[in-house]
């Protein structure tokens, strides 16, 4: 029954991050260009896929929870309450707007959706460490590692180059920090599918034992004892 809650959770894990991933990609392509995929919203025709792109992550996170629960619960706790922290993120960053760049103004909705978002960013990298903490150095177990590591970098990075940090000024920031912020989306949902994949392997059915032999017949075993 687990084995077989888990195997129904890795595809829509993997179709919502794909879609996901579409939706956000639509919004870039289609619409004008903006500082941050979050500033979609505020032009005509970015809301829906931009709330898509979220809230499909969103169920990506939770169907990946869920199948943790089912499939392997006790060593799985930290990473599904991370992930339920991503996707509780997601959705408050999908129902509250982003305020307008480039102005002074502050509303208390854009203050939920920065926070948020920052909850998604930081949590994900950390949901994929410790997933493979401790796990054997399998090339699954070790992409899962990479991509947590890669992903908190290109967070740090953007951070850095945030027009907002004081560092950014230093790095020439405000001329890429957006592109950053779309790598690190795109590597995150990588993340989710990858930490997925890799989880569907921890337990391979296993090899069927051979049968035992039937037990010697009195005549047989005579024969054998003279």
């Amino acid at each position: 029954m687990t084995s077989q809650g888990f195997r129904h959770s890795v595809p829509v894990t993997a179709v919502s991050a794909a879609t996901a991933a579409l939706a956000l990609g639509y919004a870039q392509l289609a619409l004008p260009d903006q500082p941050l995929i979050s500033d979609y919203v505020l032009v005509s025709g970015g809301l829906v896929p931009v709330m898509l792109g979220m809230l499909a992550f969103a169920v990506a996170c939770l169907s990946l929870a869920y199948g943790l629960a089912v499939h392997e619960p006790a060593r799985t706790a930290a990473t599904r309450v991370l992930l339920l922290a991503a996707a509780g993120g997601l959705m408050l960053t999908a129902v509250f707007p982003t305020d307008p760049g480039g102005g002074a103004l502050s509303t208390w909705p854009g203050e939920i959706h920065r926070w948020a978002a920052a909850v998604v960013f930081t949590t994900l990298p950390v949901a994929g460490w410790a997933l493979a903490r401790g796990r054997a150095a399998l090339p699954r177990w070790n992409l899962v590692r990479a991509m947590s590591a890669a992903s908190a970098l290109a967070l740090a990075v953007y951070l850095a180059a945030h027009p907002a940090s004081v560092t950014s000024s230093l790095i020439g920031g405000a001329s890429y920090y957006g592109l950053l912020e779309r790598g690190l989306v795109l590597a995150e949902i990588a993340l989710v599918v990858v930490m997925a994949t890799a989880s569907r392997q921890l337990h391979a059915p296993a090899t069927a034992e051979p049968a035992l032999s039937a037990p010697e017949s009195p005549a047989v075993e005579a024969r054998v004892a003279a």
